[in-house]
């Protein structure tokens, strides 16, 4: 059924309305000016949060954000940097309540991350995919989102389209330079956007006025596209310049504060993440004796070996046998689909979480311009002004020239018991359960704070402490099969950790990532290629798993001792997932204020 959503606007005088118990009034109709402002800067943002017209302040005029595309010439980039310097004083320092002050931090730690991306990182000069995928994000978002009748929502999705040369044009002036392998990404994905206009957009095109306007805009918007992509092969990677993906160490450790949102320094991530991966490995192997005797009857205990080649032997052999069972490369999207059903009604057998129907949760292919980051799968939440809309969990199919070596290897990687965990992972009672209770937050100024500036550790953590919480409940039966599996998954996160900080603070090569990876994670040689990819297109990104994993844990143990026998796993769970994606340290105040107050 079609729902139209009130316009945001339209709304906006209810927002401002708090009672006692809902925040300080002043600070959230700030908190609201910074947000609409913000977003009207980006209407391909706007579009990704719901929120879908913005009044202007100087002209009054009624903006339809979803039938714009970003300004990204030098006058808006240096809109964008206005903005944010002139709010980085507007706050005021006053005494706010746990709730107000946790959603002050997460914009003024938002505040600096764009100012620090503005001034020094500056991606937008020498990182070709921002644009691709912020393109395909605004072509896509209208497609999947009910916002209004599909034929509105057409008409802002051509209107874009007619933007598109102008974008990219002011996309090329802004690049300077830009390492071979944003290059290489960007040149891909921009492959995505030619067939989602191509394919996906032209195939939802009724005849009449509608097409006529396709006719009259795809065919330039096409060839802006193709040219895009020339231009990044023969002139843009032609270019001189000794700028690599490599964050370097100062501006990391600086982005890292800013997005991990905890004392936690990268030093102490790595070397809490290097003893995990000891102490994982050890587990596995624990794990992997009796199997591998079970698996390999006939097979020596290879006694000849001794340490870490023993070790990786008998893990390895175990881990290569339990990858045989893996799906065909077309049944991979109806495996995933079973999965959701299984894993929901293990979910509720033991009340792990409660789960409404899940009716607009959906099981789709990736968007072809975001399989550069999302290689295997993701998730996309519904839009915080928007919570009933739909739900994706994103698989990434295996592509149809992808040489047979490396389907068998991304299958094996993927194989029946790991696509289990990817499903707890990205959808229960991982990101899907979690975005469906940040989404519910009040008021919704504070929903809409959490939901675009939230905490990175809490929503990655959550989801692999919740992959935890299931195999410690006895999912897929305590099976040692899946257990073991979901180890190495595990040690994956751990790896992350270790990737992220020495690939671009502590120049680890491609060789040395490999090998961490392969030898020591028991990746895939194309699982590990694709988290190299991966680990070079994006930053502090990674380590939030390992990070927000533990800080979960160390705050359930908190939250259990001062329960005592009156511990609920279900109500902490409600209750920590009700605050929405916060930092952890935040989280615990707002959960414990006792023992924040006994601690002050």
């Amino acid at each position: 059924m079609l729902r139209v959503i009130p316009s945001l606007v339209l709304t906006t005088a209810l927002m401002g309305q708090t009672s006692p118990n809902t925040g300080d009034a002043k600070f959230l109709e700030l908190a609201e000016q910074f947000v609409h402002e913000s977003l009207a800067l980006s209407p391909a943002t706007a579009s990704q949060a719901g929120y879908h017209q913005h009044k202007d302040p100087q002209t009054g005029k009624m903006i339809e954000l979803d039938a714009e595309l970003d300004d990204v010439g030098p006058n808006g980039m240096a809109a964008q940097h206005r903005f944010y310097e002139e709010w980085r004083g507007r706050f005021p320092e006053t005494s706010l309540g746990v709730e107000d002050a946790t959603d002050l931090r997460l914009i003024r730690d938002q505040i600096d991350l764009n100012l620090l991306e503005l001034d020094r990182i500056q991606n937008y000069k020498h990182n070709p995919t921002v644009y691709v995928e912020l393109l395909g994000s605004a072509l896509f978002q209208p497609l999947t989102d009910e916002y209004a009748p599909k034929d509105v929502r057409l008409g802002h999705v051509l209107s874009r389209i007619s933007e598109i040369p102008r974008f990219l044009s002011q996309a090329k002036e802004q690049l300077v330079d830009a390492d071979p392998i944003f290059i290489k990404v960007a040149v891909e994905e921009n492959s995505g956007n030619l067939d989602l206009i191509n394919t996906t957009i032209a195939k939802e095109i009724q005849a009449g006025e509608e097409k006529t306007r396709f006719e009259k805009v795809a065919p330039p918007a096409v060839k802006a596209l193709e040219d895009f992509s020339a231009w990044l092969e023969n002139d843009l990677a032609k270019r001189s310049t000794t700028r690599t993906w490599r964050l370097g160490k100062e501006l990391y450790f600086e982005k890292f504060r800013l997005v991990i949102e905890t004392a936690v320094t990268p030093e102490q991530v790595l070397a809490d993440a290097e003893q995990q991966l000891h102490q994982v490995r050890a587990e596995m192997l624990k794990l992997a004796l009796p199997l591998h005797q079970q698996l390999y009857p006939d097979h020596d205990n290879h006694a000849d070996l001794s340490g870490r080649d023993r070790e990786n032997r008998i893990i390895g052999e175990v881990l290569a046998k339990i990858s045989d069972d893996h799906p065909a490369p077309a049944e991979l999207m109806e495996v995933v689909k079973q999965d959701v059903a299984s894993v929901a009604q293990f979910i509720r057998e033991k009340q792990i979480v409660r789960l409404g129907t899940l009716e607009n949760l959906k099981v789709i292919p990736t968007p072809p311009f975001m399989r550069g980051i999302y290689s295997v799968a993701g998730f996309h939440a519904a839009p915080p002004l928007d919570p009933n809309a739909e739900a994706q969990y994103w698989v990434t199919p295996i592509p149809p020239g992808m040489p047979p070596a490396k389907v068998e290897s991304k299958l094996r990687e993927y194989n029946n018991w790991v696509l289990q965990w990817l499903t707890i992972h990205e959808a229960l009672p991982g990101h899907y359960v979690q975005f469906e209770h940040a989404n519910q937050v009040q008021p919704v100024t504070r929903r809409l704070v959490r939901a675009l500036y939230g905490n990175g550790p809490y929503v990655e953590g959550w989801a692999e402490y919740g992959a935890q919480v299931m195999m410690n409940q006895g999912f897929a039966n305590n099976d040692p099969r899946y257990r073991i599996s979901y180890l190495k998954v595990w040690l994956r996160a751990v790896a992350n950790a270790i990737l992220d900080v020495r690939m671009h603070a502590m120049n680890l090569t491609d060789q040395e990532a490999l090998d961490l990876m392969e030898k020591e994670a028991f990746q895939t040689q194309a699982e590990a290629e694709g988290k190299l990819q991966r680990a070079k297109l994006s930053s502090t990104q990674l380590p939030t798993y390992f990070v927000g994993n533990r800080d979960w844990w160390r705050l359930r143990k908190k939250y259990e001792a001062a329960k005592g026998p009156n511990f609920n796993l279900t109500e902490f769970h409600e209750q920590a997932l009700d605050q929405g994606p916060i930092p952890l340290e935040n989280l615990e105040k707002i959960l414990l204020p006792e023992a924040a107050a006994a601690s002050r």
